[in-house]
C-alpha cells in the first residue's frame, strides 16, 4: 500500500467515525453520560510525521470554549487496521486558557505582604551582598551575629540604585502633583530627617506629624504645604465691603 493510500484510509469517513468514537470514549471516562454529548462537530484532519492522521473534534463540554478534541489514528501497514493512539483535549486559537504560570516570587506585588505573611529572600538575590562581616569561616559569621557585630547583608549598589529610582518616580517625588504646587522643597524643610549612608542627599523622612508624608521617605525635591518656612499673612476672615459714597443724596432735605 503506498503512503498516498494510506493517507486515504486515515482521512476517510470511516476513520473520522472511529476518531469520534474514540474521543467519545475518553471524554465517557472523564465526565460520565455527558461525554457523549461533549464531543462536536469534525473540523479538520492534519496529517503527522511517519504516517498519522491527526483528526480535530469541536469540544462541547461547558467551560471549554474553542478548545478542541484532539484524536491521532495510525496504520501499521497495509494489513493492519486503523487504530486509535491518542486522545487528547487541547485549547484551540480562540481558546479560554489561564495565563502563563509564574513563579509566587515572580507574582507579589508592592503592597501584597500582610500581617503574619513571610517574604524570604533567594539565597541570589542581587538586591544583596555579604556585609562587611561576612566571611568564608561560618563559625566566625555566627559569632558576628551572636554578638550583633553587623548584620549578614546590606543593599548592594544596584540595590540601592533601583530603590532610587523608584522613590524619585512615586507618589513622594519631585514629579507629583503634591510637589509641584509646594512652596518648598523638603531639602530645605526642617522637619525633614536625611538618610543615613549614600542616599542622604537625595532622601530623607518626613518628621511632621500634619504632613501627608508623615514617617515615610521623601525625596529632597519633594515638597508639600507643610513645610516649616511656610508664611501665611493674617487676615480677617470675614469679608468686607469696601466703603461707598452715595454723592446723589441730599443729607439737609432728609
Amino acid at each position: 500500500m503506498t503512503a498516498a493510500a494510506t493517507l486515504s484510509r486515515l482521512e476517510s469517513a470511516d476513520a473520522v467515525e472511529l476518531a469520534r468514537a474514540g474521543a467519545v470514549e475518553d471524554a465517557v471516562l472523564d465526565l460520565g453520560s455527558a461525554g457523549e454529548r461533549a464531543v462536536g462537530e469534525h473540523l479538520e484532519a492534519v496529517a503527522e510525521e511517519g504516517g498519522g492522521v491527526t483528526h480535530f473534534f469541536a469540544a462541547r463540554q461547558g467551560g471549554y470554549r474553542g478548545w478542541r478534541w484532539s484524536v491521532t489514528l495510525a496504520c501499521a501497514d497495509e494489513e493492519s487496521a486503523v487504530t486509535v493512539s491518542e486522545v487528547v483535549l487541547l485549547p484551540g486559537a480562540d481558546a479560554l486558557v489561564a495565563p502563563p504560570w509564574v513563579p509566587w516570587q515572580e507574582r507579589i506585588r508592592p503592597g501584597d505582604l500582610g500581617v503574619g505573611d513571610l517574604l524570604p529572600t533567594t539565597p541570589d538575590d542581587d538586591r544583596l551582598v555579604p556585609a562587611y562581616v561576612a566571611s568564608d569561616d561560618p563559625a566566625v559569621e555566627e559569632v558576628a551575629r551572636e554578638v550583633g557585630l553587623g548584620r549578614v547583608t546590606v543593599l548592594s549598589r544596584s540595590g540601592r540604585e533601583d530603590a532610587a529610582r523608584r522613590w524619585e518616580r512615586g507618589p513622594r517625588g519631585p514629579g507629583s502633583d503634591m510637589a509641584r504646587a509646594a512652596p518648598g522643597a523638603c531639602g530645605t524643610c526642617g522637619f525633614f530627617l536625611p538618610l543615613a549612608g549614600s542616599l542622604r542627599g537625595a532622601f530623607g523622612a518626613c518628621g511632621n506629624e500634619f504632613a501627608p508624608a508623615d514617617g515615610a521617605v521623601v525625596a529632597v525635591a519633594y515638597g508639600c504645604g507643610a513645610h516649616s518656612s511656610v508664611v501665611v499673612e493674617a487676615s480677617s476672615p470675614v469679608a468686607v465691603a469696601e466703603l461707598v459714597y452715595d454723592d446723589g443724596v441730599d443729607l439737609e432735605t432728609r
